[in-house]
């Protein structure tokens, strides 16, 4: 069978049972790897960023290089090559996850307890819960829909579609690196700079298509472009910018701002100044928004592999 219906065959069914079973409660793949990245990580730590580019290559060439082994192992049975293309896409997205986590703490806030919410917080992203209100907690609920829609759908499938299972697991092997030693934390500022660095080249790609799609898929795509031209390079992440500019405009609400990491404060830009503030209905319209892009991001992925192919002849 040829690569590019194994990839859409694969993805299609991986993409299918993330959204029908979700992430496994344990042994999750992504946290198997990161244990290990873990283990790696204490015995080759030192403060220097020449040790923290050989522990990215070490983990996350390993997680590229197991995906061509395992590849190249089922190659003369297209079921098998099927089968192993799914189960790398459903190992890799995360978008149910990422929206059951949202729409957990939508209810909370719902329901008025602020408390629950801010507690449920810490499952989705980084921010300090303790400081923020309830539109607060609203605002970083959809930024980070809004990003990890980036990150754990459309990013791996931008790389599936390159790369078939070493690409999938290639850039979800980078992506969870850099959430393990990419910040600006003392004991890896210089020791992560490698993965943060390879992050933000992996997720070039999928952030761009995502700011895309968002527009695409959104209520206001005007809006969504207006905001991403004007507003994407001001964010200090070059591939959340275009990606929270893009979710904001379609959305029709304001993103950026003062936030807190770990007791740091941050001032940013804000994204989208003619929007409304969020408030806790937006976070279903975000996690809605985050569905429609996954889909288009899969059709994306499967029509450039075949115009690809159709090239090349």
């Amino acid at each position: 069978m040829r690569a590019d219906r194994v990839f859409a065959y694969g993805a299609t069914v991986g993409l299918l049972g993330d959204l029908l079973l979700g992430d496994p409660r344990r042994g999750h793949p992504v946290a198997v790897f990161g244990r290990a990245a873990g283990a790696v990580e204490r015995v080759m730590w030192r403060d220097h960023r020449g040790w923290g580019a050989l522990h990215t290559v070490v983990c996350a060439g390993g997680a590229a290089a197991l995906g061509a082994m395992a590849s190249h192992a089922v190659r003369r049975s297209p079921a098998a090559s099927v089968a192993l293309t799914g189960a790398a896409t459903w190992a890799v997205i995360g978008g149910t996850s990422l929206a059951r986590e949202a729409r957990l703490i939508g209810r909370a806030l719902q329901a008025g307890d602020v408390e629950a919410a801010r507690q449920r917080l810490p499952h989705l992203c980084g921010r300090d819960p303790q400081v923020l209100d309830a539109d607060g907690i609203a605002r970083a609920v959809v930024e980070s829909v809004a990003e990890n829609t980036s990150d754990a759908v459309v990013g791996a499938l931008v790389w599936g579609a390159v790369a078939g299972v070493p690409g999938l697991l290639g850039f979800r092997a980078v992506n969870t690196l850099d959430a393990m030693v990419g910040h600006k934390s003392p004991r890896h500022r210089r020791f992560g700079w490698a993965s943060a660095r390879l992050d933000d080249l992996a997720g070039w790609p999928g952030a761009r298509l995502t700011a895309v799609l968002a527009t695409l898929a959104g209520d206001d795509p005007r809006g969504a472009v207006r905001a991403w031209r004007r507003d994407a390079r001001r964010h200090p992440s070059p591939n959340a910018g275009p990606v929270e500019a893009s979710f904001a405009g379609a959305l029709g609400v304001r993103l950026g701002g003062t936030l807190s990491y770990g007791g740091r404060v941050e001032h940013r830009p804000v994204l989208n100044t003619e929007g409304r503030a969020v408030v806790r209905d937006d976070i279903e319209r975000a996690v809605r928004l985050s569905r429609r892009v996954g889909l288009l991001a899969l059709g994306a992925g499967v029509a450039g592999r075949f115009l690809t192919r159709g090239r090349g002849r």
